[in-house]
């Protein structure tokens, strides 16, 4: 298997390529970075499978050429809204399987819409194999399927601990950062009354996580809230949330404010939002038991005939902030793309088409134990075993 990784040596990317470096069905890996120094020096590092090239992906000429005897590629090239579609549409027309960390739900929406393309081309893609989504997608199935039917599905994160990896071949804004800009400026797509609706992001939502305290989350653009509707049409409510990070700061609103009423760009913006996290940053705080997970999906619905709800959140020490384990944007988004890499390589999930990873062609325990095995050849958790990272509340 040849892969190439697309922006592998940035602060996402260079997580998933050390990892699969090591898969025994790896037999190439050709880090392509706009920052071809970076790219390179980054190759140096890791095992003599891994090679390095410059590449732009914006010159479709020299993007095709790049895919020329590529078996997969692995795309984490963001903004996504920018590059997402481009690139799945050159892997589509190469005969390249492909895979990547998408966190944005225009891209997402059109990526889908490739899904016969793909078909025809005998290409499995996945989109979004990240931690939000990826993670949360998969946490938010082991709920579905704990219920026997689903009305509501929402998935949540803290953004406190959404913030970018140190190390990246990136200059000038952050992909991270202009990611968050797009997705809480404007308007962004939900599933409400049986229907995609147009919304404000940020706008409270009251949640009943089972176990705690109702909280309030606010509306975060997302791809779950509109993929998982997608796949399960059953479904009358799908909202992706975000909690902590002081999202309800007049700092924050007044940095988005400036982009909706077009007095800043969003490059400008993403700056200030990189300085307005730095700023926060001051230290760290023991998080209340009664705190809302750092990372969870949850579905209402019936058990038994019953009204009754399931939380699947994601827990452990590699989540505490400042702790021994302590885990980074980074390694939490670019492990489960090196794990799809494994299970894509492995058979265990192989049908052409494009896919969102709740879509049932794969099984999320199976995953995330593959995602936590991973985790602990890094040193990032105490523990591998999935009952020890993953917490199931039932109402």
């Amino acid at each position: 298997m040849k892969i190439l990784a697309i922006g592998g040596s940035g602060g996402m990317g260079r997580f998933a390529v050390a990892a699969a470096q090591h898969f025994d069905t790896v037999e190439q890996i050709v880090i392509a970075d706009l920052n071809a120094d970076s790219a390179q020096s980054f190759a140096a590092q890791m095992n003599d499978k891994v090679s390095a090239m410059g590449l732009d992906v914006s010159d479709a000429t020299a993007l095709g050429s790049a895919m020329v005897g590529i078996d997969l590629v692995l795309n984490t090239c963001g903004p996504f809204y920018r590059f997402g579609v481009p690139i799945l549409q050159a892997a589509i027309d190469a005969g390249c399987h492909y895979l990547d960390i998408c966190d944005d739900w225009e891209p997402t929406v059109e990526m889908l819409k490739l899904d016969q393309a793909a078909k025809a081309a005998g290409v499995s893609a996945i989109v979004g194999l990240g931690a939000s989504p990826g993670i949360s997608n998969m946490l938010a199935l082991i709920a579905m399927q704990e219920l026997d039917s689903v009305s509501t599905l929402y998935t949540g994160w803290d953004l406190g601990g959404a913030t970018p990896e140190e190390q990246s071949s990136q200059k000038g804004a952050s992909a991270a950062m202009l990611h968050g800009i797009e997705q809480m400026t404007g308007e962004v797509k939900i599933y409400r009354n049986s229907a995609y609706q147009i919304t404000k992001p940020l706008s409270p939502a009251l949640v009943g996580y089972p176990g705690l305290p109702s909280l309030t989350g606010h509306i975060f653009g997302h791809p779950e809230a509109v993929t998982f509707p997608h796949n399960y049409p059953q479904l009358q409510e799908s909202i992706n949330l975000a909690h902590g990070g002081d999202i309800d700061s007049w700092l924050l609103k007044g940095i988005l404010g400036l982009v909706n009423w077009g007095l800043v760009s969003r490059e400008r913006a993403a700056a200030l939002l990189a300085w307005f996290e730095r700023s926060r940053a001051v230290g760290v705080e023991e998080k209340s038991p009664q705190a809302p997970p750092a990372i969870y999906g949850m579905a209402v619905g019936t058990k038994h005939g019953k009204s009754a709800s399931v939380g699947v959140s994601w827990i452990g020490d590699a989540l505490e902030a400042g702790g021994e384990f302590e885990l980074g944007m980074g390694a939490a988004t670019g492990i489960p793309l090196a794990c799809g890499v494994k299970f894509l390589l492995e058979g265990r999930m192989s049908a052409p088409g494009v896919f969102s990873p709740e879509a049932g062609h794969i099984d999320p325990r199976e995953f995330l134990a593959e995602v936590f095995e991973q985790l602990g050849k890094l040193g990032k958790l105490s523990s591998t075993a999935l009952d020890d990272n993953i917490r199931i509340s039932y109402s």
